[in-house]
């Protein structure tokens, strides 16, 4: 961890003001008795974190957030529809039946689970350097609750750098798990880090409910009702990895955990994870 930090404390600093703490909503969930990420209780990061640098040229920033969107479509070959993160399991144990179970749980993945943790781990891979990247995909996998949550985040981390470098991307080692390897690709974007962690968790949620809209089922309508709802959530978890440390990675949607977990014991199973 200590060699971590020294070769990310190598990334440019810039005088940028931290960003506000947006407004924390209500959680409706299993784990909507467990504390915020901007929760006071925290124990405070000591000092500010290196900023990745944002050009100001708009057609620059336009240029990479194009190319942003594109890594992170569905078209882009990472294989994300095979795989549910343990919503498969959830929806059969009939924890996720209608569109308020799933906001509840898409919220509490996102504020305390994977998506906290992805967005952090994204944020450092924007700010580090080569020599720290091994690294942090060593720390990315031990976050991993069970081997098919490790296998989901591999898989997909493989798939985004060999497509990546064969459209003339960079080169990136293919043993990175994906929130690693996008931040890492998508250093010198000229894009603030909140947004391009803003793109990684939409993209993650709305794999989610996509699973869900098949497999509860849910309405199309209702689906995209449930992910306008977590816009505000998806941008306070971007915003808040933005000023943590790797000390802070952690979480406590554990019922999201045990699902993962349960998965793999499933007699009939759609999709890997």
């Amino acid at each position: 961890m200590n060699r971590l930090a020294a070769d990310l404390s190598d990334a440019p600093v810039s005088g940028e003001a931290a960003r506000e703490n947006r407004a924390e909503a209500p959680i409706a969930g299993r784990n909507s008795h467990a504390p915020a990420a901007g929760d006071p209780t925290r124990t405070p990061v000591s000092g500010p974190l290196p900023r990745t640098p944002v050009s100001g040229d708009p057609a620059t920033a336009s240029e990479d957030l194009l190319r942003l969107v594109q890594w992170l479509s569905p078209a882009f070959p990472l294989g994300s529809f095979a795989y549910s993160h343990g919503l498969e399991w959830a929806i059969s144990a009939g924890d996720v039946t209608d569109p308020t179970s799933l906001s509840g749980w898409l919220s509490d993945l996102l504020r305390h689970g994977t998506g906290r943790n992805d967005a952090i781990l994204c944020v450092h891979a924007l700010r580090s350097t080569d020599s720290a990247l091994p690294g942090l995909g060593e720390l990315a996998m031990a976050t991993a609750t069970c081997r098919e949550r490790a296998q989901e985040t591999l898989a997909q981390g493989q798939a985004f750098c060999r497509t990546l470098a064969a459209i003339g991307g960079p080169a990136l080692p293919t043993t990175l798990p994906l929130p690693v390897a996008l931040g890492a690709a998508a250093r010198g974007m000229a894009l603030p880090p909140d947004t391009i962690v803003t793109q990684m968790l939409h993209a993650f949620t709305s794999n989610l409910v996509t699973v869900a809209v098949r497999f509860v089922p849910l309405g199309q309508t209702d689906g995209q009702r449930v992910l306008s709802g977590l816009h505000p959530t998806v941008l306070d978890v971007a915003a808040e990895a933005t000023h943590f440390t790797l000390d802070d990675l952690g979480g406590a949607f554990l019922r999201g955990d045990l699902a993962a977990i349960h998965h793999e014991t499933m007699e009939t199973r759609i999709f890997q994870t």
